[in-house]
């Protein structure tokens, strides 16, 4: 038996599934969850999914490269937290790797340093230990890949 109120028929469905993924890229993960929410039964589901597939509504290869460059370029995170990321939006590897490309690595290392100069600058923190620490928490936190974090931290604070 059906909680949900709306009770939507294949077709309404559809419709306002292609609004939702038209609005933004949108993995199927994200779909799955809308239909659910939606009270729609799995069979239903898979019809509205294939046909968004087809209409090109919905193209996971699309959504992993606009992720990892939005995450990167907005909110500077690192390659390994956007790879945690869409690994929980269930991407495959293959899209990850796709993803990926999409950040220039003389980009990487001027936002890198640029982010790391910006936080040295903001830690009022006069223990060298606490500064490192403080400074190297925040790059990992963000997904920066260890070996360039430590790099950065050596060179900035000593």
């Amino acid at each position: 038996m059906q909680t949900n109120s709306n009770n939507y028929t294949v077709q309404e469905a559809t419709r306002k599934l292609e609004s939702y993924c038209a609005y933004q890229e949108r993995c199927h993960k994200e779909v799955r969850q809308k239909l659910r929410d939606m009270g729609m039964i799995p069979e239903a589901s898979d019809l509205i999914i294939n046909h968004l597939i087809q209409e090109n509504y919905l193209n996971e290869e699309r959504f992993a490269q606009s992720y990892a460059r939005g995450k990167f370029t907005i909110k500077k995170w690192g390659r390994n937290r956007i790879v945690n990321e869409l690994k929980f939006r269930g991407i495959s590897r293959f899209n990850i790797k796709t993803a990926l490309k999409e950040i220039d690595d003389t980009v990487y290392l001027e936002t890198l340093d640029a982010l790391a100069r910006k936080r040295v600058s903001q830690i009022n923190e006069t223990n060298l230990k606490k500064r490192r620490k403080k400074l190297a928490d925040y790059l990992l936190y963000r997904g920066w890949e260890s070996h360039l974090v430590y790099g950065k931290v050596k060179e900035l604070v000593g």
